[in-house]
């Protein structure tokens, strides 16, 4: 036997587990310090209860409370939910949907005010790409432009434009923090995982052509339910899953926050 080739095969082997291993601890550890960064503004009485049902928050917590008001806008009679998709007229590769850029380029000539929407990746279903119509950054989550594709191709789509009337009077919005573990205490079920949480606009959809959107918290959770939370009152309206008509399916208001204790 050449114990000189055995001895050294016998040190790349353990040099070789040594980095495995290493390379564990690294993720082990950075895992951790998301963690303990996702969750570092929740109360440590929050954070108990969270350990105790087995909560996860895998998402950012957002530390912004901007001023925001009440958006009142025209929803477009011809661009009813319930219609057909519109087919493109030359189908798009489906990997421009990651590229603001690129996909202007695509459908920008084929999609009306394509760059007033932004994509959604949490909302996706399957063969739809959902982007929100957008005002100053934030998603409006009742107006959807939904891409159907196939076989790696956007080949139509199924849009909701809107016209903006007016702008309520602006009031600091409740932090994601106090949000999150007010769901917490209140709403979320022993193992669930949030998966996303961001700051937009949403109202109950009525049979006008004038709606209105509140500043929204939109807590996503990893098996598709979503809670709704209004920024200044803190009321609660929940959506177990978006529809495949895209429809929301709210439900019931009875959580609400105080400001004061901000």
């Amino acid at each position: 036997m050449d114990w000189s080739r055995a001895k050294s095969v016998l040190i790349i082997s353990f040099l070789m587990l040594n980095i495995l291993l290493g390379y564990q601890l690294w993720l082990d550890i950075r895992t951790q310090l998301d963690a303990n960064m996702n969750t570092a503004e929740l109360p440590q009485d929050k954070l108990q209860l969270m350990q105790q049902k087995r909560i996860s928050l895998t998402a950012n917590l957002p530390s912004e409370t901007p001023k925001l008001g009440d958006l009142t806008y025209l929803l477009h009679e011809d661009d009813a939910q319930g219609e057909e998709p519109i087919e493109l007229l030359e189908p798009v590769d489906s990997a421009d949907i990651f590229t603001k850029s690129e996909l202007m380029k695509s459908l920008g000539d084929q999609v009306p005010e394509l760059e007033e929407y932004g994509y959604d990746l949490h909302s996706n279903r399957d063969g739809v790409f959902v982007m929100y119509r957008v005002y100053e950054g934030r998603p409006m989550f009742n107006v959807r432009l939904e891409l159907y594709n196939s076989n790696l191709k956007i080949t139509g789509y199924r849009q909701q434009r809107v016209e903006l009337i007016s702008i309520g009077e602006q009031n600091k919005v409740l932090p994601a923090a106090k949000v999150v573990a007010s769901l917490i205490e209140t709403y979320l079920e022993a193992g669930a995982v949030i998966s996303d949480i961001q700051l937009g606009y949403h109202g109950q959809i009525f049979d006008s052509e004038k709606q209105v959107a509140a500043p929204s918290w939109r807590v996503m959770l990893e098996d598709g339910k979503v809670y709704y939370v209004h920024a200044i009152s803190g009321e609660v309206a929940t959506d177990k899953q978006e529809g495949e008509d895209g429809d929301d399916t709210d439900s019931g208001a009875g959580l609400m926050l105080k400001q004061g204790n901000q």
